[in-house]
């Protein structure tokens, strides 16, 4: 037999079978092909699919789609907005116009983020009737906001009468909504206590940057006793107070406020309640609250807690431990985060005082350039607690602190811990650690130089008997 030649620099090129080559992704099952466009964008799923015949019917049948407006770019919001309704309605075409091979493979999970324009609400209401409809879907989610833009407050409120709106118009819809994220919308007293009650399998809610009507004198106040709402986020929520009346499936909870009155936020019946944050910065002098005034009796299973200060005035006044007892039974995690330097450090121990099971305590105590603007606030000044001498707690197993140069006050406040958190394994010392906002420490140094921290640990270690590990970073 004869060998075939042997191609040399000099021979002309091969000749493939490009149409071949190009058939050989479009020869996969549907199942394998399906499998790519799950791993694409909506929008480059689509294009997918009008792109070959071959997969044209294919984005029909995918189970999960993610859409967002954002990648639909186009010289002005309506015609983004066109066409992220066209690229909704292309994979979600109105029931009638199903074929029975797409209703076999109904839509499982569907996410979408767009905005609240008039115009559309009506085509992407009708559209996730329709993908309700069959009965299938396991989880929709919604983030929506108003046009970008800098919006007034009478704009606000029209865009939240707008949201509430579009959901009474589409209830069908909303009934099926599991997680919902709400941007930049003013509400009126009794319209999240509705949007709530109306979206029966709602589990996760947030609302950012969003304010009620009359903020200065309005409180929201959320009273679902048959809600399944597990998750509550409130960034940026601007009104007189919190109020969670009855809200019985909540497990996690995040209020960060801006103003408010004494105690800013109150917590009534959250049986299920595990995990709280609260973040609140003072716009103008009040006297601190207490958390026993703030935290129900009725959250038995509450396990973590974290606190934010922003580095202005502590706003919640230690308290004796009979009174949080109770609350605390069951913590075993808590944080105080944003504790001014110059503040003592003593104080924060009636929280240890009042969890007997917490294993993990953490304080942060650092300042950033991004925490000046709010100098004139609030008057900072050092809280007064006398913790008890006799107090040996058992559980506590870890103590972390981000910010360690004010190392007089540290290193007293260690020795307290070490002498009464008699199961006490491990101390974590950070200096400054990186901030978010205004990028203040690089996160790969801190200001602490390397001689400072052994020179630091030495005096830690002087003279004791402990076991516990010192780890400084």
């Amino acid at each position: 037999s004869i060998s075939p030649p042997i191609p040399t620099m000099e021979s002309p090129p091969l000749k493939l079978n490009v149409a071949r080559d190009e058939d050989r992704i479009s020869d996969l099952p549907d199942e394998l092909l399906l499998r790519i466009l799950a791993r694409l964008d909506l929008r480059d799923a689509v294009r997918a699919g009008a792109a070959s015949t071959r997969w044209r019917h294919l984005p029909h049948q995918l189970s999960v789609l993610l859409l967002g407006v954002s990648r639909f770019r186009r010289a002005t919001l309506v015609e983004s907005m066109d066409a992220f309704a066209a690229a909704l309605l292309s994979v979600c075409p109105p029931a009638e116009r199903s074929c029975e091979c797409q209703r076999s493979h109904a839509i499982k999970a569907l996410a979408l983020c767009f905005y609240l324009s008039a115009p559309h609400l009506s085509s992407i209401g009708r559209a996730l009737e329709d993908v309700v409809s069959r009965g299938k879907t396991k989880w929709i989610e919604f983030r929506i906001s108003p046009p970008p833009g800098d919006n007034t407050a009478p704009e606000l409120t029209e865009f939240g009468q707008q949201f509430m709106s579009f959901c009474r118009a589409y209830q069908v819809a909303f009934r099926w909504l599991t997680s919902l994220t709400l941007e930049n919308l003013a509400f009126g007293d009794s319209d999240v206590t509705d949007l709530i009650s109306n979206c029966v399998k709602l589990e996760s809610l947030a609302l950012r940057a969003c304010r009620m009507v009359n903020f200065e004198h309005s409180v929201l106040k959320i009273d679902t006793p048959c809600s399944g709402l597990q998750e509550l986020n409130l960034v940026h929520f601007v009104c007189k107070r919190i109020q969670l009346i009855s809200v019985p499936k909540l497990r996690q909870a995040s209020c960060l406020i801006w103003r408010f009155e004494n105690p800013p936020v109150r917590l009534d019946y959250v049986p299920d309640l595990r995990h709280v944050a609260i973040a609140c910065l003072r716009t103008h002098p009040k006297a601190p609250f207490k958390l026993s005034e703030c935290l129900s009796r009725s959250a038995l299973n509450l396990s973590e807690l974290h606190l934010n200060f922003f580095h202005q005035m502590i706003w919640i006044q230690p308290e004796h431990p009979k009174q949080l007892t109770a609350i605390f039974r069951n913590l075993s995690n808590a944080s105080l985060s944003g504790i001014f330097p110059e503040c003592d450090l003593s104080w924060t121990l009636f929280i240890l005082e009042a969890a007997p099971a917490l294993q993990k305590f953490g304080l942060s105590r650092t300042r950033h350039a991004c925490a000046n603007a709010w100098d004139n606030n609030a008057e900072k000044t050092n809280v007064v607690w006398d913790p008890s001498k006799d107090l040996k707690h058992m559980n506590l197993k870890s103590l972390m602190i981000d910010g360690f140069e004010e190392e007089d006050k540290v290193a007293a406040y260690i020795w307290l811990v070490v002498e009464q958190a008699v199961g006490l394994k491990r101390i974590e010392l950070r200096g400054e650690v990186p901030c978010k906002e205004c990028d203040a420490i690089d996160p790969r140094r801190s200001q602490v130089d390397e001689a400072r921290r052994h020179r630091f640990k030495e005096r830690l270690t002087h003279g004791s008997s402990s076991s516990v590990q010192i780890i400084m970073r």
